[in-house]
């Protein structure tokens, strides 16, 4: 299992302009696509087509979990299945690691699967007759690894995920839970850079599915792995990814992390999306601060070294604790020992509600400079 330091900017997945449309007036359909820019329902009526993606573009990086969230029929799972070509796009491409997959042949296509992607279905079709330390060696003995070797993996894996005490059992003695576990430690024996995730944890229950995402996440930031989720759950798209992409009839919508979605919802399906979301763990406090020197104005006799202090990446939550500890009306936040900013009980109310200040981290050269 790899540990080295990674480099973040690298993207192991780029998706270009991809769509997939499904029908046997594919090619005419996308052809109609490209030259007239006919809308699906216009595709569905001509030509008895269905548009499943819609000229889809993201990246994912090394070490991120990126997560695609949509209602049923939004494109979602299709798009996955693109991404190590379980589905073959109808235009557009998808490279892993550089290499265009519609170019590979079909070894060098399960080359990359075996190497570079794994994926973990909703249904995790274990073998039955297997036990639980061959199911999770299975892809290397497909690779024609040896069996100790394998095993030797497997078991690693297994610990990872908290069944080393389960090996010799079969499926069928596992709860749903762990043969979720059983699946992820299937995938990240044959030690691939990127983890493709397909709602894998949408029909357990919820304490049990709360503590698997906490545990995917960690598992997977300890291994440095990237992951793409799709989850038709936001709080489990919250939960789980450093970025978000929302998506609605095969288009992506908007593409963010958890806080720029919900502070700046692209359009109105997205703010109806996010609108029951709590805001307590999501908005920081460089997204509610206020200027320094206009608050020193309003408030001559404030001694603004003297308030309490947070820092950048404090949350609503934490801010109201601090709020509430103190005899002050404000916080200062801090960047590098300097105060950057102010934040007033009217302004944390404004974050509970998802509502931004215009002033931000971004513009907080002109709060150092008020500072000081």
């Amino acid at each position: 299992m790899t540990t080295a330091k990674i480099d973040t900017n690298e993207v192991l997945v780029d998706c270009q302009s991809v769509w997939k449309i499904f029908g046997k007036s594919a090619p005419a359909a996308m052809n109609a696509v490209v030259q007239q820019g006919l809308t699906k329902t216009q595709i569905l009526q001509n030509y008895g087509c269905v548009v499943g993606v819609s000229d889809v573009s993201l990246q994912v990086r090394r070490g991120e979990i990126f997560c695609i969230m949509g209602l049923s029929g939004s494109g979602k799972s299709t798009l996955i299945r693109l991404l190590n070509k379980l589905i073959t796009p109808s235009s557009g491409k998808v490279l892993v690691k550089g290499k265009d997959l519609s170019s590979l042949t079909s070894a060098q296509l399960r080359e990359v699967r075996a190497r570079h992607i794994g994926m973990v279905f909703q249904s995790v079709a274990l073998l039955p007759n297997r036990t639980v330390l061959e199911n999770t060696a299975f892809g290397l003995e497909v690779q024609g690894i040896g069996k100790a070797e394998r095993y030797k993996v497997a078991e690693q894996a297994l610990a990872k995920v908290g069944l080393s005490d389960w090996m010799s059992r079969y499926p069928s003695e596992l709860s749903g839970g762990m043969q979720q576990r059983v699946g992820l430690a299937r995938a990240i024996t044959a030690d691939p850079e990127v983890i493709l995730m397909d709602e894998p944890f949408s029909a357990l229950d919820p304490l049990i599915r709360r503590q698997l995402q906490d545990e995917f996440r960690q598992l997977t930031k300890e291994l440095g792995k990237s992951a793409v989720f799709i989850t038709h759950d936001l709080d489990e798209a919250i939960r789980i990814g450093d970025r978000i992409a929302i998506m609605k009839d095969g288009v992506i919508i908007q593409v963010g992390t958890a806080e720029e979605i919900v502070l700046n919802p692209a359009d109105d399906y997205v703010a109806e999306f996010v609108a029951g979301i709590s805001r307590l763990h999501l908005v920081r406090a460089h997204s509610v601060m206020t200027p320094v020197e206009p608050f020193r104005v309003a408030n001559p006799g404030c001694d603004i070294a003297r308030l309490p202090k947070a820092t950048l990446d404090a949350d609503i939550n934490e801010l109201i604790g601090l709020t509430m500890k103190s005899e002050r009306d404000a916080l200062a936040v801090l960047d590098n020992g300097t105060v950057v900013g102010i934040i007033t009980p009217r302004d944390l109310l404004r974050g509970v509600q998802g509502i931004p200040n215009e002033f931000s981290a971004s513009s907080a050269g002109t709060a150092l400079e008020a500072s000081t």
